[in-house]
């Protein structure tokens, strides 16, 4: 369910990416509350998942190992950059501090679609890795 919650927002990033760049602001904001949302349902269910089933290791000799682990660490950093960058986006969005919330935006967008498309990427590698 992580996984797609994380695919959902991705996806939900992009359609709201369109939707800025065609200035419909209205659905470019129904669709960042919607990537957000998706987020913070990604968010519960990890914690909840770990919380149960602890940590679950990829394995030693596996193939691309090196590369999952890059890719997992760099995905962990740039998430917990993710989420104040996030909350003070809205802040500003939602306050109506628009110059603002665009400077900020332009680096919340890629740090946070990033995250939610290697989210998804670490799962897929991590189950294939474990055969299941």
């Amino acid at each position: 369910m992580n996984a797609v919650f994380n695919g959902l927002a991705a996806t939900a990033l992009l359609i709201g990416y369109t939707f800025v760049r065609a200035h419909k602001i209205k659905q470019h904001r129904a669709s960042m509350i919607t990537a957000f949302v998706f987020s913070t349902l990604f968010l519960i269910g990890y914690i909840a998942h770990h919380a149960l089933h602890g940590d679950v290791r990829y394995p030693l000799h596996a193939a691309l190992r090196t590369f999952y682990l890059w890719l997992l660490a760099s995905h962990i950093v740039l998430a917990v950059i993710a989420l104040p960058l996030v909350l003070v986006t809205f802040f500003f969005s939602l306050s109506g501090r628009i110059p603002q919330h665009r400077r900020i935006a332009r680096w919340t967008f890629p740090i946070w679609l990033y995250v939610s498309v290697t989210g998804v990427i670490t799962y897929v590698m991590l189950r294939i890795a474990l055969g299941s």
